[in-house]
């Protein structure tokens, strides 16, 4: 039986309610770093195949941001914050107030903030899983590249070896002066890891 067919409703409103005490501490991390306010939507959680994931986020040949990081502990794994272009800079321009030319790359400032950004959300769903399973994870050094999805992932499988089958998508938005800004995070565990993490969310495979 397939990892999805095992799936009922009540566990992905398990993971469902991660995703929200995420967004949750996310919103006041960001709204502490920033200074200003900022609120989260409720965000869309769901399961796919590895392979699907650069589809979520435009084609594998879509230009985005990524930032990337590995998760050490019990439950190890790799974990992607995905924008794209068009978001990124109206995350810098409204959420930084940073002066954003339409220009060609960024520079080393403002992959900076990027990355803080993702590394901030990263954080908060992390340690929203981990107090939800109780299982030690904790975040690497984030890296951030700018680069067509495709090769994003690649580069994450060339690093860590073989990545599990399956990925938690949590869909993220801001919300700030009525304007959204959407990401993408992709929360990909070792092989064994998903089965210690649903176990530890009360969910027995046959």
């Amino acid at each position: 039986m397939s990892l999805f067919s095992r799936f009922e409703a009540f566990e992905l409103d398990v993971l469902k309610e991660v995703g929200n005490i995420g967004a949750g501490n996310a919103a006041t991390a960001l709204s502490r770093l920033l200074d200003k306010p900022v609120d989260m939507a409720v965000p869309k959680v769901s399961l796919l195949p590895f392979e699907e994931i650069a589809e979520r986020v435009g084609g594998s040949e879509q230009i985005v941001i990524a930032v990337f990081l590995r998760v050490e502990g019990e439950a190890p794994g790799n974990m992607f914050f995905i924008i794209e272009e068009e978001s990124a800079r109206r995350i810098l321009r409204q959420l930084l107030a940073m002066n954003i030319e339409e220009q060609e790359g960024y520079s080393e400032m403002e992959l900076s903030a990027l990355c803080e950004i993702g590394n901030i959300l990263a954080g908060s769903y992390l340690s929203s899983l981990a107090d939800f399973t109780q299982l030690s994870m904790a975040p690497s050094v984030p890296a951030i590249a700018v680069d067509m999805a495709g090769a994003v992932l690649s580069y994450g499988l060339m690093q860590y070896g073989e990545m599990g089958d399956s990925a938690l998508l949590i869909e993220t938005t801001f919300l700030e002066d009525r304007q959204s800004l959407e990401g993408h995070f992709f929360l990909i565990p070792d092989p064994e890891s998903f089965e210690k993490i649903f176990r530890a969310l009360g969910v027995v495979s046959e």
